[in-house]
Parts: C-alpha cells; sequence; structure tokens
C-alpha cells in the first residue's frame, strides 16, 4: 500500500493572516505603492550630510560629545537601579532629561557648567543616533540648571573660571628670575635656569597670545607665514579652528619691550632660524630643558602649559592663570582703555551674540561711570 508521504500528498501547514476584503470601488483598490524617488534620494543626501558633518567635526569635540553619551549611559545605569525598570536611551523627555541635571548635580556633584556641557553633548549624541531630542525637554534642563549656576557653593566644584591677564602681567613673567626652584615634592633638588631660546619662545607666545585674543589651538596652528611684518607692526592671520573662519587681525608695537608682541616675535623668530628652524614652519616651537629646539609644532596643550608655567614661576599664584587668561585679558583690558566693543569681538573671533564675551565686557565696564563715583563718600 502506498502513503502520502512517498507521493508527497501530505498537506504543509500555512500561515493563517487576518485580511479585510475592500470593496472594489473603494479608494485606492488595486494600487500598487509606487517609492517616490525624489523622497528617496533625498533621504539619501540627508544620511550622507550627517555623516559627513560627524566626520569633520574637530577631535576634542568628537571625544567630549562621546564622553557625554557615556554619561548619558551611566545616568540610565543608575536610574534602573533605582526603578527598577530600565529605560531605552532614545528616551529624552522633559522627564528624563530634568533627572539628567539631578542626578549630575547631586549624585555625581559635578559643576553646573559642566552639567551645562553635558546636556549639549548628550543632546548632539542622540540627534547624531536618529533619536528625537524636543526642544522642551532642553529647555527644562536648563530651566533646571539656572538656580545651580547661582550657588556659590556648587560653582566652586569646577576649577574656576580663567582670571584675565594684562600687559603688566607680561612684564612680570618676561622679568621673572630665568632660576628655577625644584618644587617640593619634586625628586630632583637641582635649580632648573630657562634657556635663553625658551624665554624668547614665551616672550613672543605670550605677547601674542593675548594681543590676538588667540585659542591654544590657534596658536599652535599659526606658521610663520600667517604673521607678515608691516610698518604699523603685524598682521596676524589667525588659522581656523573648530569650523570658524580665519581672521585677519592687526598686532601694533607695544610701549614695553617685555611686553611688546611685535618685537618679542621679532627676537624669537630671528633666535630660531639661528638655531635650525625651517623658514615658513610653524610659529612657536618645543624648546627642551637644554635649550635644544624641536621640529614639530608646539601643541595646544603646550601652548596653554607655557603662559601658566610663565605665571606660576612669576609668582602670579593669587589667581587661576591659564591658557584662556589671555582671551579674556584683551577684552577687560582694552573696554577699560576706551576700545571699541565691535573692534574687540573681531580680534578675538567671538560671535556677535557671544555670551562669553559680553561677560568679558560687563567685566571690563564694571567701574567705568560706578554708582558710587562722585556721589560724596
Amino acid at each position: 500500500m502506498t502513503t502520502a508521504e512517498e507521493y508527497g500528498t501530505d498537506l504543509e501547514p500555512v500561515d493563517v493572516v487576518d485580511a479585510e476584503l475592500v470593496d472594489d470601488d473603494a479608494p485606492g483598490a488595486g494600487e500598487v505603492a509606487v517609492p517616490d524617488p525624489v523622497a528617496a534620494v533625498l533621504a539619501a543626501l540627508e544620511t550622507d550630510a550627517q555623516a559627513h558633518l560627524r566626520r569633520i567635526r574637530p577631535k576634542k569635540t568628537r571625544d567630549g560629545y562621546a564622553r557625554d553619551w557615556e554619561v548619558w549611559q551611566e545616568f540610565h545605569a543608575w536610574l534602573k537601579r533605582q526603578t527598577g525598570t530600565p529605560l531605552p536611551l532614545s528616551s529624552i523627555t522633559v522627564g528624563t532629561f530634568v533627572s539628567f541635571v539631578t542626578y549630575l548635580d547631586q549624585v555625581v556633584e559635578a559643576p553646573p557648567n559642566t552639567i551645562e556641557r553635558r546636556i549639549t553633548g548628550v543632546t548632539s549624541e542622540a540627534r547624531a543616533r536618529g533619536y528625537t531630542v524636543p526642544k522642551e525637554a532642553t529647555e527644562a534642563a536648563r530651566r533646571a540648571l539656572k538656580p545651580l549656576k547661582l550657588d556659590e557653593k556648587r560653582m566652586k566644584r569646577g576649577r574656576g573660571k580663567a582670571a584675565a591677564i594684562a600687559p603688566a602681567d607680561l612684564r612680570t613673567m618676561a622679568n621673572a628670575p630665568r632660576e628655577r626652584q625644584p618644587q617640593p615634592t619634586a625628586r630632583r633638588r637641582t635649580v632648573y635656569r630657562v634657556p635663553e631660546l625658551a624665554r624668547l619662545r614665551d616672550q613672543a607666545l605670550n605677547s601674542l597670545k593675548l594681543a590676538v585674543a588667540g585659542r591654544n589651538e590657534e596658536m599652535s596652528l599659526l606658521d610663520d607665514a600667517h604673521i607678515e611684518v608691516v610698518d604699523e607692526g603685524l598682521r596676524v592671520t589667525v588659522p581656523s579652528v573648530k569650523g570658524r573662519p580665519p581672521r585677519p587681525v592687526p598686532v601694533t608695537y607695544g610701549e614695553n619691550r617685555a611686553s611688546c608682541p611685535v618685537r618679542c616675535w621679532l627676537a624669537w623668530k630671528e633666535a630660531k632660524l639661528a638655531a635650525g628652524a625651517a623658514p615658513d614652519g610653524p610659529a612657536f616651537l618645543p624648546v627642551d630643558q637644554w635649550g635644544h629646539l624641536g621640529t614639530a609644532r608646539l601643541s595646544p596643550d603646550g601652548v596653554g602649559r607655557a603662559l601658566a608655567r610663565c605665571a606660576k614661576y612669576a609668582g602670579l599664584t593669587g589667581r587661576r592663570i591659564t591658557g584662556h587668561s589671555a582671551r579674556r585679558g584683551l577684552v577687560t583690558t582694552g573696554i577699560k582703555k576706551g576700545k571699541r566693543i565691535d573692534k574687540l569681538r573681531r580680534q578675538g573671533g567671538w560671535s556677535a551674540n557671544s555670551p562669553v564675551f559680553w561677560e568679558y565686557v560687563d567685566e571690563g565696564e564694571m567701574f567705568e561711570d560706578a554708582p558710587t563715583e562722585g556721589i560724596g563718600f
């Protein structure tokens, strides 16, 4: 006897799909959806554009945003332990963003400025991953942050703002003793003498940094070709960083040799060329403790450390002087000397609505027509 298996006549199981009958005369009946080629091209261009913008973002920014996203993941892990319920990382709402601010403030004990940066970084990274970040969520997070920025104890959690420097500070640094005593914690107890080449480099670097309100990255990228000697002083083309356009700025002769950016630059350039530097190469080069000139350009961190180190050994230790002190210092000093606000803003490459720039302006104007001046005290 033959079986159904021999002839393959067993019924195959099939999936049953629920369907709804559509009348023949219903709108759209019998039509087949046709892909829209215009929409497809636009979507592809949008994807490519977003990927390109992420690729050209400065490495420092990419690394910072990546760390912000890691903190967002740490927050979600903490939230899961508190509630017992995991939330997707894409859940960016008023509730999660405000809770994120509270977590950073009360659990991590981060300074308010760091919290503000985390909000920006998470927002950018979330959108790069295709997640929706409602405007009301970011606005709510910043409203929750606002009172924290008014709390003095919380603001002290961070390193604090960089103090401004003035030309008088440059002269103090330039006239500091070249012999540097070892630090209390140093194993070597020998006295270090600053090489002449390093001294000239630091004078030129610090004075020019103040004159152009240069960022560390900008000063690092300067080449000799960016600094043109003219009758009035120097015409400096500050290179582009972080997507900002390059800016040509004027630098005039100063009244004092020790702080004049023009004479300091000419002295350093002559010395480094005599030491074997390549003409039209990097403007600022490393110098080791024996006075040997390096060939690679001075790094952005090296630029910032040079200013902070000179301030430290000159005894300017009562305030926090960092690489950013020069940018703040040009504005505050310029305002006190009656310089035009628009020219100061262009010199440092600030945008017209930069809150940081206007903070510096307010600082410089603090004692201009002060309420207590001339009222009979």
